[in-house]
């Protein structure tokens, strides 16, 4: 059978916003959206495992096939909250990052906005690091959600990277896989100190540690440009 001899079936427009069915399609976005903020609210604290379509109903106050009809299966709720995760992620560190001038101020403001968002996440916990340990071994839809989640943010820093030293900011010998690596290590640990080990100067050293690696790749003039902050102009003197 060819392309061609394929049964077609006429396409339906779209239902106009102030129709009928526009309004049902716009209700239902906003409860699937309702569905979705609670699942990621009760995965920071029990893990994308711990959700099921069953919490969820308890939770909104929806029958569990309600619930079941804006996601289908478990996997495909659990999936809808790791994207709406790394939307907000985004949101957060990637897009202020990139109004910052190529190479290292946007690598600092990659690190700086991420340790914000630990700031917070040592309270309420971090979905790409739960999830890793819950997955870690587990092939399938989910596993590739979060990992393809991650792996958007180290190329992302690994980008930065890459252009600080084709803006001249990095030694001519410096290793950007490794810089990049290093930077995400300090994630990780800053998280695992303040959460795990409940050490109150997790943050402070993760913060001190970016700046050893700025030192250590940097050459001494960029480092101190990115370092320093804005100058206000000064006033003429009478």
């Amino acid at each position: 059978m060819t392309v061609s001899e394929f049964p077609t079936k006429p396409l339906r427009p779209s239902p106009r916003p102030g129709s009928r069915g526009g309004r049902a399609l716009q209700k239902g976005r906003q409860t699937k959206q309702t569905i979705v903020d609670a699942a990621l609210g009760l995965a920071a604290q029990i893990g994308l495992e711990g959700l099921s379509i069953g919490v969820l109903a308890e939770v909104t106050q929806m029958s569990k096939s309600g619930v079941f009809a804006h996601f289908g299966s478990r996997e495909e709720l659990q999936i809808s909250v790791i994207r709406e995760y790394y939307a907000r992620f985004s949101d957060e560190i990637f897009s202020p990052a990139m109004d910052e001038a190529r190479g290292l101020p946007r690598v600092r403001a990659l690190f700086s906005n991420w340790m914000k968002r630990v700031a917070v996440e040592i309270q309420s916990g971090c979905i790409f690091i739960s999830g890793a340990v819950e997955f870690d071994d587990r092939p399938g839809p989910v596993r590739d959600a979060l990992a393809s989640s991650v792996k958007t943010w180290l190329a992302a820093m690994y980008r930065a990277v890459v252009q600080a030293k084709e803006e001249g900011q990095l030694n001519e010998d410096a290793d950007e896989e490794q810089m990049a690596f290093e930077i995400h290590g300090l994630i990780l640990a800053s998280h695992y100190e303040a959460r795990f080990l409940k050490n109150p100067a997790s943050v402070a050293r993760a913060n001190q540690g970016f700046e050893n690696i700025l030192t250590r790749y940097g050459k001494t003039v960029a480092a101190e440009t990115a370092r320093a902050p804005k100058s206000k102009p000064h006033s003429k003197e009478k």
